[in-house]
């Protein structure tokens, strides 16, 4: 087993996985949110039923692309972070079979 290290993480790649990470957590809290309000929004009047239902599509559409988009910002932040980190450090130690 040969021990190696990470010492640069690819800003932009990071970013990326941060991105669709994120966008998949926004998509079920998304949907968790879309059922709970169509839940509440069946127990009210029409108004109310039909105010649940938009909320809950909004929050299907609305969501993913948040936490995408901060998901994005966030992994560049971390791989900028690390790189600085890992220039003082000496990186990740992982091991590869």
């Amino acid at each position: 087993m040969a021990t190696h290290y990470i010492n640069k993480i690819g800003i932009l790649s990071l970013g990326k996985i941060f991105g669709a990470l994120y966008g998949i957590m926004g998509l079920i809290l998304g949907a968790m949110i879309s059922l709970m309000s169509l839940l509440m929004g069946s127990l009210m009047s029409n108004e109310g039923a039909l105010a649940g239902l938009m909320f809950g599509v909004g929050a299907i559409i609305t969501l993913p692309i948040f936490y995408g988009i901060l998901g994005f910002i966030s992994g560049i932040i971390t791989a900028l972070i690390y790189n600085v980190v890992a220039g003082f450090a000496g990186g990740l130690e992982i091991e590869l079979d």
